[in-house]
């Protein structure tokens, strides 16, 4: 190990899971004697020594976990520039993990900056390097620093980092803010964990909460330290008024968190453990529920509960009945649950599972069917029921469609993906004129007879997403091919109160790719479009295009009365 190295200790900082507050890693930092870690690095680099310097880091980082039998995954820093010869300094890095006894899979590789003076080919064949090794990568520095795009789109990376520089303005800057919630979109897109690292205060960690953020670090939560805080814990941010960006697909519209949102490490042994090998591993971890046995290939084969092998071992004679025999005598058939389902699909899981199971881990698999961690049933439990009371909260009490969050969120994923899509307001004519009227009881049914019409819409049509704005205003988005079928139904519905006939009128923006930044630049539009269609007696449907003055009249109704009163006339 080179000098430079003698008198550097390793501390170690607890990454939270901000849904269940537990400690899910820890990131393994170095702190030399004088200056920081870059510091130490540029000094290697003026002597020729980087690579052996920061591959020594990571060494150091192993043996030290070992020393403090840390078992939780352990996240080490290294140098893009030091990934792209993995190839020739590699070697002591696998050589500790087999003195150590960790698998490549507990350790996640945290690529640095700087990216750009980097030959993009080494870097690639570095990071598939490590992949094959079995590694987990993740990129760091994200959001200030010169990481290009296609990297961080890349199939092998698992981990995006935000760089504490973007998150120190998250509660004053829009446009950092905007940055957040679109890298946020892309790992949910991905299936890609986001971490929120250098998180200073509460009001921070809630903020990140709100954009999607599931795993943070930072002072605030915890400080660096030598020997790691594997049961420390956060009080978790309250749950935020808008929930995460939706998945791209309608098929894979399921409200609620992620599982990785959920996940815990998973305390794993080989399929060829001894009963008494998980009976130590869950004595050194007596907040683990369950012991995952592994194939060669870290496929989960087995799972031990807790309590079950408790009882089986500690009963009579049972010691000396299992002791040395195979622990997988002693397991039940893992369940299992794909990266990127959501809480909901984990509950169908569950719902298959004989009773005496019901609150067993449930292992998360990736695409190669490999571990990666387990969710526990108490968070599931607590995650629905927030899910739950969010989409409640969220919802008009009188015609219980969501609000206008949720039309916010369709609308930008709509425009990150690129599609053509079309967003409608729908309006009552002289609603006020139907209240004083007939009073607002009839008013009141009046929003029903129409919300119930928008909630079938969207049942019917998984494309379409309704919303109830509050009053008698109602807002929709949908795909083009379905624009005409759903203005249409509107315009032909027969609206009543107590009887009689009552006209809508319905704006419609038709949105192509690159044509609007986001939803508040759609509402904008959508409003000289409401003018419009108000202004046209009866019952009226206008559509504009952004960029453009120019409005299409698609129907233009005849004025209705209601006892000598024009109720649908323009107001």
């Amino acid at each position: 190990m080179p000098a430079l190295l003698d008198d550097v200790h390793i501390a170690f900082a607890p990454m939270f899971n901000l849904r269940t507050g537990g400690v899910v890693a820890v990131e393994a930092l170095a702190r030399p004697p004088h200056g920081g870690a870059r510091e130490l690095l540029r000094t290697a680099a003026d002597t020729g020594q980087l690579t052996p310097t920061d591959y020594g880091l990571v060494v150091l980082a192993l043996e030290c976990a070992a020393e403090h039998q840390l078992m939780l995954p352990l996240h080490v820093n290294l140098l893009a520039i030091s990934a792209a010869r993995a190839h020739v300094a590699l070697g002591p890095v696998i050589e500790m993990l087999r003195a150590t006894g960790r698998r490549p899979a507990d350790v996640v590789i945290e690529l640095n900056p700087p990216f750009a003076s980097v030959r993009r080919k080494a870097l690639l064949r570095g990071i598939d390097l490590l992949r094959e090794v079995g590694f987990r990568v993740a990129l760091d520095g994200v959001g200030d620093s010169d990481l290009p795009l296609t990297l961080l789109t890349s199939p092998d990376i698992e981990i995006v980092k935000l760089d504490r520089a973007i998150i120190s303005d998250v509660l004053t800057n829009p446009r950092d803010k905007a940055t957040i919630e679109a890298i946020g979109q892309l790992c949910v897109r991905t299936n890609t964990q986001l971490i929120a690292d250098g998180v200073r205060s509460t009001e921070q960690l809630a903020a990140l909460h709100a954009l999607g953020v599931g795993t943070a670090q930072g002072e605030a939560l915890h400080p660096a330290r030598r020997r790691p805080a594997v049961r420390a814990t956060i009080t978790p941010p309250p749950s935020s008024e808008t929930l995460p960006p939706e998945p791209a697909t309608p098929a894979e519209r399921r409200v609620g968190p992620s599982v990785t949102e959920l996940m815990h490490p998973a305390t794993t042994l080989p399929l060829s453990a001894t009963a008494e090998e998980v009976r130590a591993a869950l004595a050194a971890a007596p907040l683990v529920n369950s012991v995952v046995l592994l194939d060669d290939a870290e496929r989960p084969m087995s799972t031990i509960d807790r309590n079950r092998f408790l009882l089986a071992v500690t009963g009579p004679y049972g010691h000396a009945l299992h002791a040395n025999r195979s622990a997988s005598r002693l397991g039940d058939q893992p369940r299992v649950i794909p990266i990127g389902a959501s809480v909901f699909d984990v509950l169908e899981v569950l719902g298959g599972s004989d009773l005496v199971r019901t609150n067993d881990d449930v292992v998360v698999l990736d695409a190669a069917h490999r571990c990666l961690g387990v969710v526990r049933v108490a968070d599931l439990v607590r995650a629905v029921t927030d899910s739950k009371i969010e989409q409640a909260a969220a919802l008009n009490p009188l015609t219980r469609l969501p609000g206008s969050e949720s039309i916010a969120r369709d609308v930008g994923r709509r425009i990150t993906s690129g599609e053509v899509f079309a967003v409608g307001w729908l309006d009552i004519d002289s609603f006020k004129a139907v209240n004083d009227e007939f009073g607002f009881a009839v008013g009141d049914d009046l929003i029903r007879q129409i919300g119930a019409c928008l909630a079938d819409i969207g049942k019917q049509t998984p494309s379409v997403r309704v919303g109830h704005v509050g009053g008698d205003d109602f807002l929709f988005v949908a795909g083009l091919d379905d624009v005409m079928r759903l203005g249409t139904r509107l315009m032909d519905g027969r609206w009543t109160a107590e009887g009689e006939a009552v006209t809508v009128s319905l704006a419609m923006l038709v949105c192509v790719s690159g044509s609007v930044s986001g939803y508040h630049e759609v509402s904008q539009l959508l409003a000289p479009l409401k003018h419009q269609a108000k202004s046209i007696s009866g019952s009226s449907w206008v559509v504009g295009r952004p960029g453009t003055t120019h409005i299409d009249v698609l129907r233009r109704g005849n004025p209705v009365s209601t006892r000598g009163r024009h109720v649908g006339a323009a107001g």
